[in-house]
């Protein structure tokens, strides 16, 4: 919720999810000039809507211009939890159109919110160099997602994630993949603390998060190799029905009685 999925005016916890992802920006901003201090970034461009509020901070904190890129058309949905790999990759294009003017001759520095298959950010940059970019850079205001969400998100399986196969030290690799030339990760730590130092600053008592797409750790003590790799196979095998949720925990421990149709 925090990362992606809750507006920005939300308060979760007594934690504004507005304040945490500044806070986000402006470690993914000291991440980059600690690793790459003699960057050559022209300007921050957001894909929007939920990683405006990093990349603005992000722009900030690193005295870079921050500029709209691209328009959204708010009639495609949310590409991630698409069932489909081409109707993902179709509708990325559809979502999105750049504004030329913003990309042409620039070294552009592109903040996501998180990068999960790749689809979408692959996509973007494409639409970045088109539009004339010298070079494009991606940075995710998230970890690497490695491991699916178990917990009723219809998030891919751990094959399907992009950053489960390539390791911290792969980073080259995966850029190129994606078509970026360059790519930067916030680090989980630097996450936590975003959530945590404004939950300390609003006098919130949250103790802990579950980052388990991050780190692997879930919550719940049956989740395990085996479990995901049942899961794995079950959505392989419900691909195409569009039931999409079956191989979904929640929709396990809370199924529904027979013959009614499962909420959707």
């Amino acid at each position: 919720e925090y990362v992606y999925f809750a507006r920005p005016d939300s308060v979760i916890d007594g934690i504004s999810v507005y304040r945490t992802r500044l806070r986000m920006g402006e470690k993914l901003a000291h991440l980059i000039n600690r690793t790459w201090a003699a960057h050559d970034i022209d300007v921050v461009i957001p894909v929007p809507d939920t990683a405006r509020t990093a990349a603005l901070e992000c722009a900030h904190a690193l005295d870079i211009p921050y500029r709209e890129g691209f328009m959204k058309n708010r009639y495609v949905g949310r590409t991630f939890i698409m069932p489909a790999q081409g109707l993902r990759k179709k509708s990325v294009r559809q979502k999105l159109s750049p504004i030329a003017s913003e990309f042409a001759g620039r070294n552009v520095l592109l903040v996501d919110d998180s990068i999960v298959r790749g689809t979408t950010s692959s996509q973007i940059i494409n639409m970045a160099r088109e539009a004339g970019a010298k070079r494009v850079y991606m940075a995710s205001a998230a970890p690497p997602v490695r491991y699916p969400n178990v917990y009723g998100i219809d998030m891919p399986t751990s094959a399907e994630l992009l950053a489960s196969r390539y390791s911290d030290e792969q980073m080259d690799e995966m850029a190129r993949e994606i078509g970026a030339d360059r790519i930067f990760y916030q680090e989980l730590d630097d996450l936590r603390a975003s959530i945590l130092e404004e939950a300390a600053a609003q006098g919130s008592s949250i103790r802990g998060l579950d980052c388990s797409c991050f780190d692997g750790k879930y919550v719940t003590e049956h989740v395990g190799a085996a479990y995901l790799q049942s899961l794995a196979q079950e959505r392989k095998a419900n691909r195409g029905d569009s039931d999409t949720n079956a191989c979904h925990l929640l929709y396990k421990l809370d199924p529904a009685p027979a013959g009614a149709e499962r909420a959707r």
